[in-house]
């Protein structure tokens, strides 16, 4: 399997006045098209940080990250919004929906930033929520659906435009059990049949069953990975 992501020697500190934190400490770490990997461990442990430096959203302290093959670490900060929007699909705890707009607009705003026309954006974003079974709630608002509902329609948003990755964070931990369980089939189907990586950072342990990977983070680094 071709790897999407690669850390090489990634270390993270936070300064605060003339205190350092160190968040990550030399992390090694790959993801592959097709696997969904699950990273756990306690709070503050530097998962969520971790998980930045892969979508691109925080820069290490040290160390190399490669994306689709692409060098990302000394990237010109003017190219990263572009890199995420082609290569990295962000599913989040609060879902992140415009409640001003509907299921469908969601999913049709992100195809438009991607560059789709109108009509395009509206008939893709249609398909990706008839994949993820919601084709008869494209107008429906998000405070007129289930948490389970919004979840869908966030990793409707995120799969649109093809993106190779998908982070998500704590993505299950606002819904019961049974839309807990579908949403990460739902994102396994994504890593197995789509061929995407998909990187959960999570602290629910009915979802190990479901990973390809499970890596531990404990105090900034990987403690134990297992398949």
């Amino acid at each position: 399997m071709a790897e999407a992501i690669t850390i090489r020697g990634v270390t993270k500190h936070y300064s605060e006045g003339s205190t350092q934190t160190l968040a990550l400490a030399g992390v090694d770490m790959s993801v592959s098209r097709g696997e969904l990997v699950l990273m756990m461990g306690p709070s503050g442990s530097g998962k969520t940080t971790l998980l930045s430096i892969m979508g691109c959203i925080l820069r290490p302290t040290s160390g190399q990250v490669l994306l689709q093959g692409q060098d990302v670490t000394a990237m010109d900060e003017s190219r990263l919004p572009g890199v995420r929007l082609k290569h990295i699909g962000f599913v989040f705890q609060g879902f992140n929906l415009f409640p001003t707009l509907t299921a469908g607009e969601n999913v049709e705003l992100s195809l438009k930033l991607k560059g789709a026309r109108t009509k395009a954006a509206k008939d893709e974003a249609q398909r990706l929520l008839g994949l993820v079974g919601l084709g008869e709630e494209y107008d429906a608002y998000p405070a007129d659906i289930s948490g389970g509902q919004k979840q869908r329609v966030a990793i409707a948003r995120a799969v649109a435009g093809s993106p190779g990755v998908i982070l998500a964070d704590e993505p299950t931990a606002a819904l019961d059990s049974q839309s807990g369980k579908a949403v990460v089939e739902m994102m396994r189907t994504l890593a197995r049949k789509q061929n995407r990586a998909v990187v959960i950072v999570t602290h629910d342990s009915r979802l190990t069953e479901y990973a390809d990977r499970i890596v531990r983070i404990e105090d900034g680094r990987i403690a134990q990975t297992t398949a």
